[in-house]
């Protein structure tokens, strides 16, 4: 489930609760204090994706603490 899910706080990627490090860009800063989520297919098409700065496939949290 999502909300068992760690956010990287450098990036918004959603991480497996087992991760140490965030699996898109490398950051030890993950939480388990984030709201909502958005899961980017082609990020090159993606208005979303755009205004995010999001330029992998993934899951993403939209507000992270």
């Amino acid at each position: 489930m999502a909300e068992d899910r760690l956010v990287c706080r450098e990036c918004h990627r959603v991480n497996d609760p087992d991760e140490q490090t965030c699996v898109a860009c490398g950051s030890s800063s993950l939480t388990e204090d984030w709201a909502g989520y958005v899961i980017v297919a082609h990020p090159e098409e993606s208005r979303i994706a755009t205004e995010m700065e999001v330029t992998e496939p993934g899951a993403y949290a939209l507000k992270v603490r």
